[in-house]
């Protein structure tokens, strides 16, 4: 499925107890058992800030699955990002307040060896507040075809033979 020169990294983020928070980590476990490319890794994390920039720098490319609230969005409504969503979201009130962008913008100045590209799943989310393992059935329902969007991303980069 993949060409063997680029190294992927899936990263489902979110806590997996908030209910749809844990949306990212879902489309993970659901990505870890359908995918078995060993030049793609898919892992599930609860980081943030400058906890990203170890997990990225061995890679490639790097596909984030992520929660997202826009406040005009239908739960279970998936967009596809690039890093330019983020411009407006850059720098932070203080050094234990680091967001992905201003994360991935340090990096680049530290000259690490970065992803040349990021792409970001985002499934509009309802409830992020309450305890509990399952995500509502709106965002139940998106987790199968975020997974499909993902695998078809990962065919449109492997080259024609």
């Amino acid at each position: 499925m993949r060409n063997d020169n680029i190294k992927t990294l899936i990263l489902g983020l979110g806590n997996p107890i908030l209910r749809d928070d844990g949306v990212g980590c879902h489309v993970a476990m659901a990505l870890k058992e359908r995918l078995q490319e060993p030049e793609v890794d898919v892992l599930e994390a609860s980081i943030a800030g400058l906890d990203f920039l170890d997990l990225l720098t061995r890679y490639d490319k790097v596909i984030i699955i992520d929660a997202i609230q826009t406040g005009e969005g239908t739960p279970g409504q998936i967009y596809r990002l690039d890093l330019g969503a983020f411009n407006a979201t850059r720098h932070a009130a203080s050094p234990h307040d680091v967001n992905f962008a201003t994360a991935l913008e340090l990096g680049n100045k530290l000259g690490l060896a970065l992803p040349s590209q990021i792409d970001i799943f985002a499934v509009e989310v309802a409830d992020t507040s309450c305890f509990g393992e399952e995500c509502t059935p709106e965002v139940t329902e998106a987790i199968p075809l975020c997974v499909e969007m993902i695998v078809q991303e990962l065919r449109s980069i492997t080259p024609k033979t």
